[in-house]
């Protein structure tokens, strides 16, 4: 056996079942894949357990013997528990979370190792002071966006079938899009966040990177469910790949609309995203409407208000640690401390508002809402913003006069905020208003976290030779409906398990 298993993780625990293959020899394979593999997407990697795991594999279990790569997000107890950071770079797990003690436990996978995210999850890109840049298995020098940098590249460049991904922004759906992948993002609550689960910033939906419907749905089956240690947490029936298939999607109607808060896609995105999404209404018999759907941009305060977990986090060790963090994050924190007081958070909260008004009325009429999932396909993979010229932020980071001039500023501004409380988000109107580019990272995904519903990724094609996504919003809790439209488009579009070039295993290998 020469390479690990390019199709899907259902399949190999088929195969695995059968005899075809073996839990121990997949995972050498894995293990000697992700030594020979240029694509930096694992931060650690824990031979001598998997190895353990593999050997005890029980094969009756939803994913028994299958190597699975965990987040490094992700806490597993022993294991790095670096959040991509400097800061954190000695740092041990003391738990295991929750979804991820059910996918061992429950599932039977394997865990091979974390791969690598943006720090503290913040950015949609692929590089960081810690770990480097992690390149795109479609195209090597391409990002593959965040937070769930490296589980994308590891599931799309054949080196597991399966990795876990969490998305409070978009960081499932953006690197699934970037990478040719499904990328399914939950009800709000849908697989639990505990232990120790923040609140704040109430977005974050936890899930993984998949080759397939199927094995979305599985991991479902294993992972969600209620936890006493996280109060958002829903009940799950526990049937989400056995019900695939179930629902009757004839006549259901749907909106297309490509771009949705206020994003300027680039050449060929809205193209293909309009082609893709024609075929499957044709196959699926659904019914397109045209419907309005203005949603107001708040990345800029959604960004700010959720920093406050990080400080929690960081503790006493900020602003002393602030050299050690990647510059857009320590610029974040600044901005933050700055300009996000009582009227910034009463200015959000109204926006939020009105977002789920306009997200709710919209499913008053339709049943899915149909967008691009990035505005373009992957650009550079050693940029540190999504901005295809960088921000300001970036020129203001350049030199040491630069930063030290930024801290001025807003210390400045901190101190005239106490007078006129209305001067951050004035300044954070302006900001939005000239330069876009600064809010538009993950803008066209944030909505369907602020507003909680499901939405999913799913390949569209390609555009200059790299994958574009198709974003489906349906309403809250209509996950297995969607997992239904993602599997007709699966059946329809017939998206590649892996990216071209990855090393093929013969069905029988």
């Amino acid at each position: 056996m020469s390479a690990p298993w390019t199709d899907d993780a259902c399949s190999l625990v088929d195969a695995f079942r059968s005899g075809e293959r073996s839990p121990r020899e997949e995972l050498e394979a894995t293990l000697a894949a992700i030594e020979r593999s240029d694509l930096n997407c694992f931060s650690h990697i824990d031979p001598e357990r998997a190895l353990a795991a593999a050997s005890a594999a029980d094969l009756s279990l939803p994913f028994g013997g299958v190597p699975t790569a965990i987040k490094e997000l992700d806490q597993v107890e022993g294991w790095p528990d670096r959040e991509a950071s400097l800061v954190f770079r000695d740092r041990k797990a003391t738990r295991t979370s929750t979804n991820i003690q059910r996918l061992l436990e429950r599932g039977g996978a394997v865990p091979v190792g974390q791969t690598t995210a943006s720090e503290f999850g913040g950015l949609n890109v692929s590089i960081t002071r810690m770990n480097g840049v992690t390149h795109n298995p479609w195209r090597h020098g391409r990002t593959v966006g965040g937070s769930s940098s490296g589980s994308s590249a590891a599931v799309a460049g054949g080196l597991v079938s399966l990795a876990t991904g969490g998305d409070g922004g978009g960081s499932i759906r953006i690197p699934a899009g970037y990478t040719g992948l499904l990328g399914m993002k939950g009800t709000y609550g849908r697989i639990p966040r505990g232990p120790h689960a923040y609140w704040s910033p109430g977005t974050v939906v936890l899930g993984c990177l998949a080759r397939s419907v199927r094995d979305a749905a599985r991991f479902y089956d294993v992972c969600a469910g209620p936890d006493p240690r996280d109060p958002t947490s829903l009940p799950s029936h526990g049937a989400w790949e056995r019900s695939l298939g179930s629902h009757d999607l004839m006549g259901r109607r749907v909106a297309v609309i490509p771009s949705i808060g206020g994003v300027q896609l680039e050449v060929g995105v809205e193209e293909r995203v309009r082609g893709a999404a024609a075929d499957l209404i044709a196959a699926a018999g659904l019914v397109q409407v045209d419907i309005p759907l203005e949603l107001p941009n708040l990345a800029a305060q959604w960004m700010m208000g959720n920093l406050s977990t990080l400080l929690a986090g960081l503790g006493d060790r900020w602003p002393a640690c602030e050299d050690e963090l990647t510059q857009e994050i320590a610029f974040g924190l600044r901005l933050a401390q700055s300009m996000y007081n009582l009227d910034t958070a009463a200015v959000a909260e109204a926006k939020r508002v009105e977002l789920q008004e306009a997200m709710a009325d919209a499913f008053d009429q339709v049943d899915f809402v149909i967008t691009a999932t990035n505005p373009g396909p992957a650009f550079a993979a050693d940029a540190t913003t999504s901005s295809p010229n960088g921000t300001i932020l970036d020129q203001i980071g350049a030199t040491k006069a630069g930063k030290l001039g930024f801290r001025g500023v807003m210390a400045g501004v901190r101190v005239s905020s106490a007078f006129y409380s209305k001067l951050p988000n004035l300044l954070i109107e302006q900001a939005t208003a000239r330069l876009p580019d600064m809010v538009a990272m993950g803008a066209l995904t944030i909505a369907s976290n602020v507003y909680g519903n499901p939405a999913v990724s799913i390949p569209a094609g390609l555009v200059d030779g790299l994958p574009v996504g198709m974003q489906v919003l349906s309403r809250h809790h209509t996950d297995a409906l969607l997992f239904d439209l993602a599997l007709a488009a699966e059946r329809t579009l017939a998206w590649p398990k892996v990216a071209p070039g990855v090393s093929q295993v013969p069905a029988s290998a």
